[in-house]
C-alpha cells in the first residue's frame, strides 16, 4: 500500500512497479492500460493516482550529466533537487531559483508548476530547455524549446497527461552565494502599501503570517552576496533564527544568521538532510496576478477567523511571468497564497471553499498538486490555453494510458 508524502491519499494502483531501466519502463507502458508516474509523492491530491499501473522512477538510473559548454544538465526525472544541487555546485554551476523543500523529484515539481520566489525568477518549470518522454505506446519522444516553440510550451508543465517525463534539460547560471536573514514585525498595512519594496528587497523574498492578527510574522530575505544590504524600516531583526510555524525549533531550517553560503543551502527554506513535517500537514496554494494582491490578502484578512483555527501557516511569495500553457503563472506576473494547514482534512475542505470563493474576483489559480474544490469548469477558464492543451491530449494519449480521475475533472471530457 503506497501513500501520498502527508499521508492523505492512498493509492488506488492495482500494481506499482519500480523499472530498473528505460526499456522496462516502456515495456510497462505498452503493455498497461492505465499508467502514471509517481515521484517523490509531495502531492496531496489524486494527480498521480491510478487505478491501473503506478511507476516509482526512483529506480531508474540518477543520470546527471553536465554540458558546461552549453550551460546546461541533462537530469533523470526522478532525481531530486537536493542532489542535483550538490553536483551542480560542485562543478561550479547552479539553477536560478529552487523551492523552499530541496526533496522534490524534478519532474514532479516542473509538471505541477512548483515554483521559489522572486520577482524576477520564473517557476522551476522555466528552467526547462528539453525533454524526453515515454508516449503512450511505449516509444520514446524528445521536445526542445529551441525546435518545438508553442508545442513545447504546451508540454512542460503538463500534470503527467502527455506521458511519462524520463529526462529534462535545464538551463544553469554560474554558482552564486546567498545571504539569508529574516525580520519580523510586518503589518498587514505595511505590506500591502509597501509591496513592490518588499518583495523587491532580496533575490527571493517570502512573507509567513498565521492569519491570527491583520500582520506577517516573518519576512525571510535571501540576498545576493555583494548587493546592498534590504532597507525595510517597517520591520525589524528576527531576535535569532526561526522557522516558518510559530514555536516549531528552527533546527531543519537553513542558516539564517546573514553570512553567505552557496546558492542551493539558502535559497530552500528547509535543509536536505531533513524532511520537515513530513505526513503531519495538507497544503493548497492559490496564485494571483500581482496585479490583484493587495485585494487578494485584503480577502484574506476578511476571513482569518476561520482560516487561523485550521492554518499552521500562510506563505506568500513572487513569480515572474512565462508562457508554458498550463503553468500558473502563464501570462502574468504571480504572487502566490500558500497555506500550510492541521492534518484534518474535513475541517479544512469548508476553508478552501469559502476562500475560493473570496478570491474568485482575482483570478486564483490552484496549485495542481494541492488541495482545492473550486470547480473543474472555472479551472478550465483561468487559462488560456487550455483547449490547446486538452488537443494536445487528446492527440498524444488518446486512448487515455496517462488518464485518471483527477485528470479526467480537471480537463473535462
Amino acid at each position: 500500500m503506497r501513500t501520498n508524502w502527508a499521508g492523505n491519499l492512498t493509492f488506488a494502483a492495482e500494481r506499482v512497479h519500480r523499472p530498473a531501466s528505460l526499456d522496462e519502463l516502456r515495456a510497462l507502458v505498452a503493455g498497461g492500460r492505465r499508467v502514471k508516474a509517481l515521484g517523490s509523492g509531495h502531492s496531496f491530491n489524486g494527480i498521480a493516482d491510478t487505478e491501473g499501473d503506478l511507476v516509482e522512477l526512483s529506480g531508474l538510473p540518477a543520470d546527471i550529466d553536465i554540458d558546461s559548454d552549453a550551460a546546461t544538465v541533462r537530469v533523470a526525472a526522478g532525481v531530486r533537487y537536493a542532489e542535483l544541487a550538490e553536483e551542480l555546485d560542485a562543478h561550479g554551476f547552479a539553477l536560478p531559483n529552487m523551492a523552499s523543500l530541496p526533496h522534490i523529484s524534478v519532474a514532479g515539481s516542473v509538471a505541477t508548476g512548483t515554483h521559489g520566489s522572486g520577482n524576477g525568477n520564473g517557476s522551476l518549470a522555466t528552467a526547462v530547455r528539453g525533454l524526453e518522454l515515454v508516449t503512450a505506446d511505449g516509444g520514446s519522444q524528445v521536445l526542445s524549446r529551441d525546435e518545438d516553440g508553442d508545442r513545447f510550451a504546451g508540454s512542460v508543465v503538463a500534470l503527467g497527461a502527455l506521458g511519462i517525463a524520463t529526462h529534462l534539460v535545464l538551463d544553469l547560471v554560474p554558482a552564486f552565494q546567498v545571504r539569508q536573514q529574516v525580520r519580523t514585525g510586518l503589518a498587514l498595512s505595511d505590506a500591502l502599501a509597501h509591496f513592490d519594496a518588499i518583495t523587491g528587497a532580496a533575490y527571493s523574498v517570502s512573507l509567513f503570517t498565521d492569519w491570527r492578527e491583520d500582520r506577517f510574522t516573518q519576512v525571510w530575505l535571501k540576498q545576493l552576496d555583494g548587493a546592498p544590504a534590504p532597507d525595510l524600516p517597517w520591520t525589524e531583526p528576527a531576535p535569532g533564527p526561526l522557522h516558518p510555524v510559530p514555536g516549531v525549533d528552527p533546527v531543519h531550517c537553513t542558516p539564517q544568521d546573514g553570512t553567505p553560503g552557496p546558492w542551493h543551502q539558502r535559497l530552500p527554506h528547509f535543509r536536505p538532510e531533513f524532511t520537515p513535517s513530513n505526513g503531519e500537514e495538507l497544503q493548497s496554494e492559490y496564485l494571483v496576478p500581482r496585479a490583484h494582491a493587495a485585494h487578494a490578502l485584503d480577502a484574506l484578512a476578511g476571513l482569518r477567523g476561520v482560516i487561523a483555527p485550521v492554518l499552521q501557516i500562510c506563505e506568500v511569495r513572487t513569480v515572474a511571468a512565462d508562457d508554458l500553457w498550463l503553468s500558473p503563472a502563464h501570462g502574468r506576473d504571480t504572487v502566490a497564497l500558500h497555506f500550510t494547514w492541521i492534518k484534518d482534512q474535513p475541517a479544512v475542505t469548508p476553508v478552501l471553499g469559502l476562500m475560493e470563493a473570496a478570491l474568485a474576483p482575482y483570478e486564483a489559480r490552484p496549485h495542481w498538486g494541492k488541495l482545492f474544490t473550486t470547480a473543474p469548469e472555472q479551472v478550465r477558464a483561468l487559462y488560456p490555453r487550455m483547449d490547446d492543451f486538452r488537443a494536445l491530449v487528446a492527440q498524444a494519449d488518446p486512448e487515455g494510458v496517462f488518464g485518471n480521475a483527477y485528470l479526467d475533472t480537471v480537463l473535462g471530457g
